[in-house]
């Protein structure tokens, strides 16, 4: 395949996480519930992982590693969980702006755990970053005001969530096949949300049948695509471009909320969706100048002296 068939796969894997806010406000508009929703999702997605692990390549395990791997599996499950929590106060258009400050917290995280100084281009993505969720956010036009503070709190937690499972995830289980690594990463997040929310629904006919649709689409969508269309995409296009690309659940939840669920979204919103994407892309840009103009006024001196 060509590099932008890499390239669409891995926007094809952002775009998947965008679609997720939507098909929950429409199962929480039928009267199903947090716990249902999120339970559904990790089963349904766990059991398409593995599923698709018994005919694909796989290797052997040992208990440790099986262990390490289901921990690391925790913040899928937490993250779910404090998503949807805020799904229930929040537009999606809205919640997916809070689950977006990952970006930052992640850098944060990779500097105070991991001791990796953020560069200059990373900082200024912040900033920027932190302006965009400003005119996302409703701040500018007195909308904070009006938004429960419960929902921000769940929407914060499951931005720091998200943040550690890509920071744990990333140092863990990189010799193994994608598709056998996400579905033991899938069921640590499973067996979370089953501890903390006894899937008692499952023995409910009525109510299982009516949520498998929407269990089946968030699995689908958010537990067994995107992990695995990044596997593929992101090595062939490179983490700079692919993390550009996978920001396109922004604008797609953005999009999906003011269409199917006709949320409304100002013009100041969409100009903080493309504030947003612009800071992702400030981030990744390779400052050369700045780092080219030291050599270059060294081997000026150089000619000079001689």
């Amino acid at each position: 395949m060509k590099t932008w068939h890499y390239a669409l796969i891995v926007l094809l894997g952002g775009s998947s996480y965008g679609i997720l806010s939507t098909v929950v406000k429409l199962a929480y508009s039928n009267g199903f519930t947090m716990t249902q929703v999120s339970g559904s999702q990790l089963i349904t997605g766990t059991l398409l992982l593995w599923l698709t692990v018994l005919f694909t390549k796989r290797k052997k395990l040992g208990l440790a590693q099986i262990v390490k791997l289901l921990v690391s599996g925790i913040p899928v499950g937490l993250t779910s969980v404090f998503y949807y929590q805020a799904l229930q106060t929040l537009d999606a258009s809205l919640a997916i702006v809070f689950l977006f400050q990952f970006v930052w917290i992640g850098t944060l995280l990779e500097w105070l755990i991991g001791r990796k100084k953020p560069t200059s281009s990373k900082i200024i993505s912040i900033v920027i970053l932190l302006i965009g969720t400003v005119f996302s956010s409703g701040l500018l036009t007195g909308g904070m005001t009006e938004l429960p503070w419960i929902g921000i709190m769940w929407g914060m937690l499951s931005a720091i969530t998200f943040s550690a499972f890509i920071y744990i995830s990333s140092s863990v289980g990189n010799e193994l096949p994608p598709v056998q690594k996400s579905a033991i990463l899938s069921t640590g997040g499973l067996m979370t949300v089953m501890v903390l929310f006894p899937p008692t629904f499952l023995l409910n006919i009525n109510e299982l049948s009516g949520l498998v649709p929407y269990g089946f689409l968030l699995g689908l969508f958010g537990v067994v695509l995107p992990p695995v269309l990044f596997a593929i995409g992101m090595p062939r296009v490179g983490v700079g471009l692919g993390t550009i690309l996978a920001a396109a659940e922004l604008p797609v939840a953005v999009i999906m909320s003011a269409i199917i669920l006709a949320e409304q979204v100002t013009i100041i919103q969409w100009v903080g969706v493309v504030v947003i994407l612009g800071g992702i892309y400030v981030g990744n840009l390779n400052l050369s100048f700045v780092k080219t103009v030291p050599s270059m006024n060294s081997s000026t001196l150089k000619k000079k002296e001689a």
